[in-house]
């Protein structure tokens, strides 16, 4: 198959040289960089064990948790939202592993907040735990940047 047009001592169909298999981490990466989600991992999942020693809970556990308790989550922005009716009010939501969370940020903790809280594609948030009528809502009191290894973009603003 060696010809002028093609390099030398490449073979079409020849077999392809043994890689060492991708780490946990890297295959998650390449699976949202190429379609945009991952089958069988989330990116906040690698993270677990550093945020459960940081006193994050996981969108799971919010139901134990008391109403008016001050509680901490995680998770990747999924929408940013700030409906013309709702008076400045912004409405977050995080998703980790185990599920999604609605975050409130009152006009306030938006504006001391808003460079992180609006670029930031991923999220830690402080505040306080709101059940009403079996929903559940974090009113946020404090907004920190959640460094994760993937590129990911939320829906912001539709």
């Amino acid at each position: 198959q060696a010809r002028p047009d093609r390099l030398a001592g490449v073979v079409t169909g020849a077999e392809a040289p043994p890689l060492p298999p991708m780490h946990a981490v890297e295959e998650n990466r390449a699976d949202l960089w190429a379609t945009g989600l991952s089958p069988d991992s989330h990116p906040v999942q690698f993270l677990r064990d550093v945020l459960v020693s940081d006193g994050v809970v996981a969108a799971a556990g919010l139901p134990e948790v008391v109403d008016g308790d001050r509680v901490k989550v995680a998770g990747l922005v999924t929408h940013r939202q700030r409906p013309a009716t709702a008076g400045g009010t912004l409405f977050l939501n995080l998703e980790d592993e185990t599920g999604l969370m609605n975050i409130i940020c009152s006009k306030g903790v938006w504006a001391r907040y808003r460079r992180v809280a609006r670029a930031a594609p991923a999220l830690v948030v402080t505040g306080t735990l709101e059940k009403v009528e079996g929903v559940i809502n974090v009113v946020a009191a404090r907004i920190e940047r959640l460094d994760l290894s993937t590129p990911l973009r939320s829906r912001d603003f539709r």
